[in-house]
């Protein structure tokens, strides 16, 4: 198998992903500065203060996505692949946001499908880390096909988090 791109440019049918790059945080801010997109996360994220930590971090694991509505250019959210491990054949999917106005459609689902499809070129499962009382992430993420596989903390006093996963199809 072919060594996982972490920064691929993928485009659907409604979205474009693109690597994230430094100039794109006025733009990122923008979109995340409404706190009804953070109700249900722990980090007030809406914050310029805690979103520049945020920001931050996305560009630092070297797999972070900027979201593109295709229809008008404009950015609507980012996703990020973490904790690539080739020798367990295995990349987690995570840290998405959309803008509320591409909620309830079929965005955030083909945001994650073109994730899915570009790695299963190159892992045999993908996982989702989603905080336990964050319901509306947790059926997202099941609505994709992912099964429920347990609960896992990332470190050891890190909060408990629901973990869901996808097996490559067979063929």
């Amino acid at each position: 198998m072919t060594e996982l791109d972490l920064q691929p440019h993928l485009v659907g049918r409604r979205v474009e992903l693109r690597p994230l790059r430094a100039d794109d945080y006025d733009a990122l801010y923008a979109a995340a500065s409404d706190p009804l997109i953070w109700e249900l996360h722990p980090d007030e994220r809406w914050r310029e203060d805690v979103f520049r930590d945020f920001f931050a971090q996305h560009l630092a694991t070297g797999g972070a996505l900027l979201i593109l509505d295709r229809a008008d250019g404009a950015v609507i959210g980012t996703s990020r692949y973490h904790d690539y491990d080739r020798e367990r054949s295995e990349v987690e999917i995570g840290w998405t946001f959309l803008v509320r106005s591409h909620w309830g459609g079929a965005v955030n689902g083909e945001v994650k499908q073109v994730m899915i499809d570009h790695a299963f070129g190159s892992v045999e499962r993908v996982v989702f880390f989603v905080a336990l009382e964050n319901l509306r992430s947790r059926r997202a993420v099941e609505k994709l096909g992912a099964t429920f596989a347990g609960t896992r903390r990332r470190t050891p006093d890190a909060p408990e988090r629901a973990v869901y996963e996808l097996r490559r199809p067979a063929g």
